[in-house]
């Protein structure tokens, strides 16, 4: 039945829906923030019309967003207007032509990955020096950290369940070595290698919080620390070792390889230094 106004009963019972359909937990609070957002844009009647939906998307534009982050934005109100039985309300997605380069000023070297650590490790935090180390080197999301537990060192695979689907992901000896050390010194016989203080599994804003803390000691920009662009580090460096990029998707738990692609381009300067080298200027 057709819904003509959106009501806080309705957006809990989307959510509850979402939840039934099994989305991850970030995934739930991103479509809790994203419709929220749009509640809060409808006028004091709240009414759901096409055009109110159309204007909430020319509003996202001017406000600067990225293509990304908008579409991601209508994406969440798209499936609230379809569970309302309103996709006539729908809007269509921003379209972008594919980028040829990274940027620059975001892109994480190896070299400020390596200042990361030694500053986490002189601040006499292990557990973050490892955490980072973790993620570098397996290419794992920063919600799967979770599922490298104290067993999974012992066979150099962690099992992670992510995104409704399961993936084994492997563990370098060498890093085992180290976490299997590290849950030793702290006492941990068992589940996740990094929790907090009270035992529970590190989350994204424990672990996104203290990287923010490390930039300035370890001089790396701000916009460059967060833990996904670890993930684009560990991708970057496996495609210029190895080339292949149907295996790379698999590593990352990637559906497509057009969204692996997106972690394996090359900077603006770097293709530029390609392009004089091919010395076509006559």
């Amino acid at each position: 039945m057709k819904k003509n106004t959106l009501t806080p009963s309705i957006l809990r019972a989307f959510l509850q829906k979402m939840l039934q359909e099994e989305k991850a937990p970030a995934t739930l609070e991103k479509y809790k923030r994203d419709t929220g957002a749009f509640f809060e844009f409808l006028q004091d009647d709240k009414k759901v019309t096409k055009d109110a939906a159309i204007r909430y998307k020319r509003y996202l534009l001017e406000k600067g967003y990225a293509v990304s982050s908008m579409n991601s934005m209508l994406v969440a109100v798209n499936s609230l207007l379809c569970f309302m039985d309103r996709r006539d309300c729908c809007v269509r997605l921003f379209k972008q032509q594919r980028r040829a380069f990274s940027e620059k000023e975001k892109e994480l070297t190896r070299q400020e990955y390596a200042r990361l650590v030694q500053t986490a490790l002189q601040r006499h935090d292990k557990r973050l020096a490892l955490v980072l180390q973790a993620i570098c080197c397996t290419g794992i999301r920063i919600s799967e950290l979770e599922y490298i537990t104290v067993q999974s060192l012992q066979c150099q695979e962690a099992q992670v369940y992510c995104k409704n689907k399961l993936r084994k992901i492997l563990l370098p000896k060498a890093l085992c070595v180290r976490l299997t050390a590290y849950c030793k010194e702290k006492g941990i016989r068992s589940g996740s290698v990094f929790v907090s203080r009270k035992g529970a599994p590190l989350n994204r804003s424990n672990i996104w919080a203290a990287m923010k803390k490390l930039c300035e000691a370890a001089g790396v920009a701000a916009k460059k620390v967060f833990p996904h662009n670890l993930r684009h580090l560990f991708a970057r460096t496996f495609y210029k070792q190895h080339k292949d990029i149907v295996r790379l998707a698999d590593i990352l738990g990637h559906s497509s390889v057009d969204t692996t692609r997106i972690y394996t381009l090359t900077s603006g300067a770097e293709q530029l230094s390609q392009l004089a080298r091919m010395r076509l200027l006559i």
